[in-house]
């Protein structure tokens, strides 16, 4: 059994994400499938198979979600030492080239939003990432070229 690391927060959104799946999509696709078959003739039914593929994906999404939960290593940062950069915790690193600096949360790639300011352990640049001291540089390519960044904090 492969344990999943998570967040608290990551572990809650899946949890409700679940919950919709079950309670309020599946319905409405079972409704969804009926209406289609009330139609005739399923197969040119574009509305039956629309609606078959989409319950295809709802299924599927339900069984990862509950592998995902089921598997889930909860993690929380309040709870880890800020010695170095490690999983759930958030690090700023400035740009030593322009002296920028930007905040991350380290997650899971489920978690994983950078609009968010939440990036993946397994991206690259998350993978540089892991395991720095303050103080430690490091460079990262990117697809803009090479950048040279210094860990700051650890939050």
């Amino acid at each position: 059994m492969n344990q999943v690391p998570i967040t608290r927060q990551g572990y809650e959104r899946l949890k409700q994400e679940l919950a919709n799946l079950k309670s309020v999509e599946r319905p409405l696709n079972i409704k969804a499938i009926e209406e289609a078959r009330a139609h005739g003739d399923l197969s040119e039914n574009a509305e039956f198979d629309a609606a078959k593929d989409r319950q295809a994906f709802i299924e599927g999404r339900i069984m990862d979600l509950q592998y995902k939960l089921g598997n889930a290593d909860v993690i929380d940062p309040d709870n880890l030492s800020k010695d170095v950069a490690r999983f759930g915790c958030t690090v700023l690193l400035e740009n030593i080239d322009t002296g920028d600096e930007v905040k991350y949360q380290l997650v899971g790639p489920e978690e994983s939003d950078i609009k968010e300011g939440r990036i993946s352990v397994t991206s690259p640049l998350g993978q540089v990432i892991i395991g720095k001291e303050i103080g430690a540089e490091m460079t990262i390519i990117a697809p803009g070229g090479k950048r040279n960044y210094e860990l700051i904090e650890i939050l």
